[in-house]
C-alpha cells in the first residue's frame, strides 16, 4: 500500500468536499436535461393610430360625396368623423363618417384592432391569425381557395311583417367582442336581428360578375378578404356595404363603405364601391408601414 503523507491527504479531502458541496457558488435551479421555454415574440405594433385622422381629407371628399357642398362648419363636422367608444384605445379604436347628397347617402367606418396574446407560448401574430380566421370564416371564406356560400350569392328580401322595416346585413364581420376582451363595433354597424339580407353584385342571382363576388385578396397586408352585401327591407331603398378586412402583423383593420340611394329602384354600383374601399385599405396598409 502506498504511503500518503498526512498533509497531502488532508488537502485532498478539503478539495473533494468543496467540489461536492458547491462551496463558493449556487447550484443550478433547473434539473439536468430540462429545457428552458422562451416566451413567444411580441407583436410588431404596441399602439394604434388615431382612426379619425387616418384618412386624408382628399380621400374623404371622394368617399363622402355631397359633403363638399355643405357650409364650411358642417363640412368640418362631417370630415372630423365620430370616434368609436371602446374600453381600451390601445387595443381597439374606430371612426365613422356619414354624408348625405340629394341622390344618395354614404357611410364610412374603419376599425383598428390590436391583438395581444396572454399565452406566453403563443405569439401576438399567431393569436391575430386566429382572430382574423374567424372573421374570414364568418364571411363565408374559410380558406384562400374557398368560394362564397351559395346563400350569399342570392338576394333575399325581408318579410313584410318585419317589425323594424330597416335594412340589415345577414352577418357582421366584426361579430361579438373577441375572446381577448375587445369591444364590439358601434351600434348601427352590425346586423339587425329583425331583418335578413344576401349579397348581390348586379341584380340577378347567379349572373353576378365573379370578379366582384366576396373573395380573399392578395397583396394586401399579410391576409385579406372582401365582402359585398346588398340589403333591403320591404320596399325601402337598398343598401350596399363593401367590407375589406386585412391583417398586418398583430393588427386587424376593417373598412366598411356603404351607399344608400335616395330612390328605392336604384341599385348601388358594386364595382365603384369596391374600388374605393380597396383603395382606402391599401392606403391604410401603407400607414401602418410608416
Amino acid at each position: 500500500m502506498a504511503y500518503v503523507p498526512g498533509t497531502a491527504l488532508l488537502a485532498a479531502l478539503v478539495v473533494g468536499c468543496s467540489a461536492s458541496t458547491g462551496t463558493g457558488g449556487s447550484a443550478p435551479d433547473s434539473k439536468p436535461g430540462e429545457a428552458t421555454v422562451a416566451a413567444a415574440a411580441p407583436g410588431k405594433y404596441r399602439t394604434l393610430p388615431d382612426p379619425c385622422r387616418a384618412v386624408a381629407p382628399s380621400a374623404l371628399k371622394d368617399l363622402l360625396p355631397g359633403a363638399a357642398e355643405l357650409p364650411e362648419d358642417q363640412q368640418k363636422k362631417v370630415y372630423e368623423g365620430t370616434a368609436t367608444v371602446t374600453y381600451d384605445t390601445d387595443r381597439r379604436v374606430g371612426c365613422r363618417w356619414k354624408s348625405d347628397a340629394p341622390d344618395s347617402s354614404h357611410t364610412l367606418f374603419i376599425d383598428f384592432e390590436r391583438v395581444v396574446s396572454y399565452d406566453p407560448s403563443v405569439s401576438d401574430d399567431d393569436r391575430a391569425r386566429e382572430v382574423y380566421a374567424k372573421k374570414e370564416t364568418a364571411a363565408g371564406l374559410s380558406s384562400p381557395s374557398a368560394t362564397p356560400s351559395s346563400t350569399k350569392d342570392a338576394e333575399k328580401q325581408t318579410s313584410p311583417s318585419s317589425e323594424s322595416g330597416a335594412d340589415s346585413a345577414s352577418h357582421a364581420l366584426s361579430g361579438p367582442a373577441s375572446e381577448d376582451g375587445n369591444a364590439d363595433e358601434p351600434a348601427g354597424e352590425s346586423a339587425d336581428e329583425n331583418g335578413s339580407a344576401g349579397s348581390d353584385t348586379d341584380g340577378s342571382a347567379g349572373s353576378a360578375d365573379e370578379s366582384l363576388l366576396p373573395r380573399t385578396l392578395d397583396n394586401l397586408g399579410d391576409s385579406a378578404f372582401l365582402d359585398d352585401l346588398l340589403t333591403r327591407a320591404g320596399s325601402t331603398a337598398q343598401n350596399r356595404t363593401v367590407s375589406v378586412v386585412f391583417r398586418t402583423s398583430n393588427v386587424i383593420v376593417t373598412v366598411k363603405y356603404t351607399e344608400q340611394p335616395a330612390v328605392s329602384t336604384v341599385r348601388p354600383d358594386s364595382k365603384e364601391l369596391q374600388d374605393k374601399a380597396l383603395a382606402l385599405a391599401r392606403k391604410l396598409v401603407d400607414k401602418f408601414s410608416e
